[in-house]
């Protein structure tokens, strides 16, 4: 049995991955379905009647299954055919002897931390600490990964409305009322409202949670220090007993608001046996804090070796609000950047106006922004930002772009230009058509990619989150042979200088830095990116792109402007170059053919009066005729010429042939029978086109390229850019292929494309570069997308890159050089040579060097030259 059924009641892929794991529940049934339309393809040894379909879908919800008749079944079947290699994941069938199926309750991590692993009981990974998922009874584990894999290859549901939501979209398009963890993968939900109204919760409250650390932390250090401070009048004005008490008391609210978050980290890791930077500042603090309440509040229990000269034990109440508060800053400083990273780009939403003028009924008529829907006819008046994504389609006018492009020099857009949300109009009145509202517009994509690009890992931190798994039990180890070392030889204050040591060891290898190193780098790196054109998905892309050796691009769009443009009119015998430009551009005014918009544009830059034509005919195949001036005009190819009975002199004729040889176009153009001009178009090869290819190239990167276009036209592009390497006639499976070819050769590969043909390269490359001028499809399949649309960009994205991982590694230095450093001489190593110590309070501040020095490294990228 192999059918087609109808399935309705699906909205999103949760909804597709339910009902096909509810119809594969059934003995025999490999079920594959698709969410838009709702389609399935049920195979099964032998025919399975249709209520049990929908009697296993009932169980999961309202949904229907129905099984389409042939002609329905025959075209669904057409359509998936027509898009297997651009749209539809590869599915590989799964039987039961690929993995055990589990009938009982087991659970697996979403991210697949380790592997197939499955875990028995219902929690939190120990990897990633994502909420682990149930496994659906019945459904083996490498099912679930075939089915997230369909998803993945789908477009997520787009989320509407207010109030806030998983970036994951664990539960489709669900949103919630208020911010907080997802509660399936445990990730930080995120805002619906993407406006500059929108508040970003985690760094505010962070930020206050510092606030009020820091105005309980100051008195506390001054009442501590009393003894130090000149005249000593506080140890006088409060008694040490009196002050014991008020320490305790301003610790409190910094130990169980302010940083109590830390000691949650700190209480998960030991508790999963994941030992991260938290595991050391939660058992450093807490064990000075409970030292100290202990201290104050049981003074007596004490031997004498912990007690000063007052008969007190002595406290570190001040050490432990320190070094939670320097902690909680390094957290600000982190959450700040990725606060003003987001906020930076959030700010070109800003730039679009909250109303714009409709023409409706052909009057003008104010609309709120929210109101416009795509195909409107909006007019822009000079001074005014455009509202919406379109196109011109009256009027010309220069655009200030400067916000999304970078270039300060405005672009002069006429009819069937394109135009952004946020641009400045110049001194020019246009009508626009729009095409792209809301979160479709450039800005809102923009948005988009800048959150998930903050949110990204890079693969380096796995470097750092493995120095960490080492080295926080090396350094607990340390601890406790310090504190044992100094009370068996440390003679009479041998306990005191143990516990004090064995704290500073803590507390002064605390790798806070490390949790920074990266991703303040990442996201500094990005938000650089952003401002310089240069978009960046994901944090792995980053880091991959440094190390590119080869770099694959499309021709068209890519290299070249990907529209045809005249280059030149060359006159023939005694005939004048305007006069022909005149003619060539009157007799194609009423053309709609490419061709021939590029001749009336060049006419109209050389700013010609351009003559009405009347007996106008466009000739399928061969070009146009009318008449001009009282003159016959034909302009076309050489059946034209045959057809108009007009005759191309060999010296001519070789000068076409050359310029056809490097892949251009020619057109005769013909004065009442005579041969008066031919017009020379092409397609343009980008500005700075050939400087980044070579610069790439000095940089040891291989450029090839792969084009769809003929091998005269691809040999022509690729001599002037002088690239060795190019392929002609190339379909998209070829330029799939050849990148899986460099792929298994051990080759990193870049992909630059901006077409729907580039879309599976793009996906398949390690690092997908999409042109901002090209499709919507070629920007979603790529890692990084170039908003400018050229190969500087590349250049740029590379720069970036290189200087991002030189920047974490410099950074992982500073995170660990104060800590190896200082680790000995808190554990009193040096103290029987040069008689030195490190107190938890001087550890504290070692420690915060790291972080101070990490912070300040990043922050280095934003004066970056790129």
């Amino acid at each position: 049995m192999k059918k087609h059924f109808k399935v309705e009641g699906m909205t999103c892929n949760g909804c597709r991955s339910t009902v096909e794991q509810a119809l594969n529940t059934l003995p025999g049934v490999n079920a594959k379905v698709q969410l838009k339309p709702g389609r399935a393809i049920i195979e099964a040894p032998k025919d399975i009647p249709l209520a049990a379909f929908r009697e296993v879908l009932a169980k999961e919800g309202d949904y229907t299954i129905d099984e389409l008749d042939e002609e329905e079944a025959e075209a669904h079947h057409q359509h998936q055919h027509h898009h297997h290699h651009e749209e539809t994941p590869t599915v590989i069938p799964i039987t039961k002897q690929d993995h055990e199926v589990y009938e009982s309750d087991k659970y697996y991590c979403p991210m697949f931390c380790e592997g197939d692993k499955l875990y028995d009981t219902e929690g939190r990974c120990p990897v990633c600490k994502m909420h682990l998922k149930k496994l659906p009874a019945g459904q083996s584990i490498a099912l679930v990964k075939q089915g997230m894999n369909q998803t993945n290859a789908n477009p997520k549901p787009k989320i509407t409305g207010s109030g806030y939501y998983c970036p994951m979209q664990c539960e489709g398009d669900k949103t919630y009322d208020k911010p907080g963890d997802c509660p399936v993968c445990g990730m930080s939900l995120v805002p619906v409202e993407t406006g500059a109204e929108t508040v970003d919760t985690s760094y505010l409250d962070l930020r206050k949670k510092f606030i009020v650390a820091l105005c309980f932390t100051l008195p506390l250090f001054i009442l501590s220090m009393g003894g130090m401070i000149e005249g000593g009048w506080i140890q006088r004005t409060v008694p040490q007993a009196v002050s014991n008490w008020v320490q305790l008391g301003l610790t409190l609210p910094v130990v169980f608001y302010a940083a109590w978050i830390f000691f949650i980290r700190a209480w998960n890791s030991f508790r999963s046996g994941r030992l991260n930077m938290f595991s050391l500042i939660g058992l450093g603090a807490g064990a000075a804090f409970i030292f100290s309440v202990a201290g104050l509040l049981f003074p007596g229990v004490f031997p004498e070796q912990f007690k000063d000269h007052h008969g007190g034990v002595h406290l570190y109440f001040e050490a432990v609000a320190v070094i939670l508060t320097l902690v909680l800053l390094g957290q600000v400083m982190e959450a700040r950047a990725h606060h003003q990273t987001s906020s930076a780009i959030k700010a070109l939403l800003q730039l679009a106006p909250t109303e714009a003028t409709a023409l409706l009924n052909g009057q003008e008529v104010k609309i709120e922004l929210k109101d416009i829907k795509a195909g409107n006819i909006l007019k822009v008046k000079p001074g005014d930002r455009i509202p919406v994504d379109g196109v011109i389609i009256e009027g010309s006018s220069g655009i200030d772009e400067s916000m999304i492009t970078g270039e300060p020099i405005p672009v002069e857009k006429t009819v069937n230009d394109k135009v952004s949300s946020g641009t400045i109009n110049g001194n020019k009145s246009f009508l626009m058509k729009a095409e792209k509202v809301g979160d479709e517009t450039l800005l809102a994509q923009i948005i988009a990619m800048v959150n998930m690009a903050s949110r990204s890992r890079a693969p380096i931190q796995k470097l750092a989150d493995t120095v960490a798994r080492y080295f926080v039990p090396a350094v607990i180890t340390i601890a406790v042979l310090s504190l044992v070392v100094w009370a068996v030889f440390g003679g009479k204050e041998g306990y005191l200088f143990g516990m004090a040591n064995a704290l500073a060891v803590l507390i002064v290898a605390c790798p806070c830095a490390l949790g920074l190193a990266t991703p303040m780098s990442v996201m500094v790196g990005v938000g650089k990116g952003a401002q310089n054109g240069v978009l960046i998905k994901n944090a792995e892309a980053l880091e991959t792109m440094n190390k590119v050796d080869v770099l694959i691009v499309d021709k068209t769009g890519t290299l070249t402007e990907g529209k045809p443009s005249m280059e030149e009119l060359v006159p023939v015998g005694e005939w004048d170059r305007n006069t022909g430009l005149r003619y060539a551009a009157a007799v194609n005014q009423n053309s709609e053919h490419p061709l021939a918009t590029a001749v009336n544009q060049f006419a109209q830059k050389e700013g010609l009066f351009i003559p009405s034509v009347g007996l106008f005919e466009s000739v399928t195949g061969k070009g146009v005729t009318g008449i001009v001036e009282a003159k016959q005009i034909a302009l076309g190819n050489d059946k034209l010429m045959q057809q108009v009975k007009t005759s191309i002199n060999d010296v001519v004729k070789n000068e076409v042939a050359q310029l056809q040889a490097k892949g251009k176009t020619v057109s005769y153009l013909a004065v009442n029978g005579q041969l008066a001009a031919y017009v020379i178009i092409s397609d343009a090869i980008k500005a700075g086109s050939r400087d980044a290819v070579h610069s790439l190239m000095q940089q040891g990167v291989e450029v090839i390229m792969l084009t769809g276009d003929n091998e005269l036209t691809a040999k022509a592009v690729a001599q002037e850019l002088g690239l060795p390497h190019f392929k002609a006639q190339c379909l998209p499976e070829d330029k799939l292929n050849e990148i899986k070819r460099l792929q298994g050769e051990g080759r990193i590969v870049a992909m630059a494309g901006d077409g729907i043909n580039d879309a599976p390269a793009l996906a398949q490359a390690n690092v997908g570069i999409a042109m901002g001028t090209g499709t919507d499809v070629a920007i979603e399949s790529a890692a990084i997308t170039l908003l400018k649309g050229d190969l500087n960009g590349i250049l740029k994205a590379k720069t970036l890159s290189h200087k991002v991982m030189r920047n974490i590694k410099q950074n992982l230095f500073f995170a660990f050089i104060y800590n190896t450093l200082g680790v000995p001489v808190a554990a009193g190593l040096l103290y029987p040579f040069f008689g030195l110590l490190m107190s938890p309070m001087l550890a504290a501040v070692a420690m915060s060097f790291s972080s101070v020095s990490v912070i300040a490294n990043s922050l280095r990228l934003r004066s970056a030259r790129l």
